[in-house]
């Protein structure tokens, strides 16, 4: 099979489609946002840090620059309407988080970010590094807590992010995450232990 070459463009996918929490100290008082965000990916592992290109025309924008703080939330599919929404919708006209029925929630280690309490996972970050790349600044952020919610930990105090029917964005399409094809090392996985762990892993 052939390739057809098309000019540049943003094609990396699939990609999370994750909510976006801010929050900044403004004359009015605390105000706190929600927006959508498929460009947000780890850079690296110690530190912890992963990043999250925003545009300077979004709200959200302006509340990182003022508070250096912010959320990434994993979105599942009872979030999937809320993640579609906050991404087409500015928090400068309306309060997101009661448009669509969320719940703000202090994410560990932040003064002034709000995570979401019904994602299954949240990042906490701290920035660390702003580059203006053209139509998007990227924020790297350093990750200072995470929350997990209680289900997705099993007894022995692993994270089993499949139980969690995450959701993913590719080109304009939310999909579902779906069967689970191996794990890392298993192409060098002896065969029953390749059995093995696919078995459990399948079980969840």
């Amino acid at each position: 099979m052939s390739f057809i070459t098309l000019k540049p463009g943003t094609l990396l996918s699939p990609v999370p489609a994750a909510l976006i929490g801010s929050g900044a100290e403004e004359e009015s008082g605390l105000v706190q946002n929600l927006m959508t965000a498929a460009w947000t990916g780890t850079v690296c592992s110690d530190p912890p840090m992963i990043s999250v290109s925003i545009r300077p025309s979004r709200y959200t924008y302006e509340l990182v620059e003022k508070s250096g703080e912010f959320t990434v939330n994993l979105t599942d599919r009872g979030l999937l309407k809320a993640a579609d929404y906050c991404g087409v919708r500015s928090g400068r006209e309306e309060d997101k988080f009661a448009r669509c029925g969320l719940t703000k929630v202090r994410a560990e280690g932040l003064r002034l970010a709000p995570a979401v309490a019904e994602s299954p996972v949240y990042l906490a970050c701290r920035v660390q590094k702003r580059l203006a790349l053209g139509s998007h600044v990227m924020y790297i952020g350093e990750i200072v807590s995470m929350g997990i919610r209680e289900d997705l930990m099993d007894k022995s105090g692993a994270i089993r992010l499949e139980k969690a029917g995450l959701i993913a964005y590719s080109h304009g399409v939310y999909n579902a995450l779906g069967e689970a094809l191996g794990f890392f090392g298993f192409s060098v996985a002896a065969p029953e232990v390749f059995k093995r762990r696919m078995k459990k892993l399948r079980e969840k």
